[in-house]
């Protein structure tokens, strides 16, 4: 599949759902693909990106931050409190604010720095013991007291789990957000993104069906 070939999808999902063209912003997911891939897709304009891991982005993006304008980052993966500094300097949104702890250290930088990327809390909308993020039922007083610690909290995220059908859980979040007046949702992914979109998403995080498969353990 290509990025024409997707963007031209999301807008035609878009026009679907009666929502504004241009209303879903596209995140493509380049974490450990290689760099000869990613640098195409910027070749053929694209800037927003996704990263899953503070320190393989902060390998490759300054390079091509030099070679191309207007690189937007996204961190899309779990967030250590170590890392947090480096990562509110590289990325201009974190999608997985996902406890109190990294809320607290990225609410004391922001303090520090002067600024801070657009946030994303993430929600455990599976319950899943395996996976981050706040429980559903958690997720008002999460809201609540991130926004008493000025961060800036754009939306709310989630992974559906893998067996289950992803569109109750984009409903969920999607319910959960409009309670706390929260207009963004980091939902869908390459196999599920027009049923997200039908649903509000306004960030999809697409890797694969742009890239091709990812090159794990690749040099």
């Amino acid at each position: 599949m290509s990025l024409q070939t997707i963007t031209s999808r999301i807008r035609k999902a878009e026009k679907k759902a009666g929502r504004a063209e241009g209303s879903t912003k596209l995140i493509a997911v380049s974490k450990v693909q290689p760099n000869e891939r990613v640098e195409a897709v910027l070749a053929e304009g694209h800037r927003v990106f996704g990263e899953n891991r503070v320190q393989e982005a902060a390998g490759k993006w300054p390079d091509f931050r030099a070679k191309f304008e207007g690189v937007e980052l996204h961190l899309i993966g779990p967030l250590q409190t170590n890392k947090a500094r480096q990562a509110i300097e590289m990325f201009q949104a974190i999608h997985s604010v996902d406890r109190p702890k990294l809320a607290t250290t990225l609410a004391r930088l922001a303090q520090e720095t002067g600024h801070c990327p657009d946030l994303f809390l993430q929600v455990n909308t599976g319950q899943e013991p395996q996976k981050s993020g706040v429980l559903p039922e958690d997720a008002d007083k999460f809201v609540a007291d991130c926004l008493a610690l000025d961060l800036p909290v754009l939306g709310l995220m989630c992974i559906p789990p893998a067996d289950e059908e992803p569109s109750l859980h984009f409903a969920l979040l999607a319910k959960i957000a409009a309670r706390n007046g929260l207009n963004g949702l980091s939902m869908g992914m390459s196999g599920d993104f027009e049923s997200a979109i039908a649903l509000g998403a306004t960030h999809v995080r697409v890797g694969s069906a742009i890239f091709g498969a990812r090159a794990y353990g690749a040099a």
